[in-house]
């Protein structure tokens, strides 16, 4: 089992920034993803970014240059900073963590961009 806890959401003003974090415990596999999915209201989940224990990145267009993902696998932590944050960007976010074939999921964390 792996456990996940993420922290670092909350309200920013457009053009602001937020930096998530999601720190997994329990039994850790070298070889993993880890990620970040959000869902808004009436929305479906989607992956906004992802990487991988080969250091593999992937972005979804609508972040691409206003976020950045990183990891500290020694922490088995993973990093997701946001800058200039659009009211679009409003959403639960939801840390992941594949390993084994087997998907595991954060609580939830909400992001809210409003003036």
């Amino acid at each position: 089992q792996v456990q996940l806890v993420e922290s670092g959401g909350g309200l920013v003003q457009p053009g602001g920034s937020l930096r998530l974090s999601c720190a997994a415990s329990g039994t850790i596999f070298s070889i993993y993803t880890m990620g970040w999915y959000r869902q808004a209201p009436g929305n479906e989940r989607e992956l906004v970014a992802r990487i991988s224990s080969s250091g593999s990145i992937y972005y979804i267009d609508f972040v691409k240059g206003r976020s950045t993902i990183s990891r500290d696998s020694a922490k088995n932590t993973v990093l997701l900073q946001m800058n200039n944050l659009k009211p679009d960007d409003t959403a639960v976010y939801y840390c992941y963590r594949v390993q084994g074939g087997t998907y595991y999921w954060g609580q939830g964390t909400q992001v809210t961009v409003s003036s």
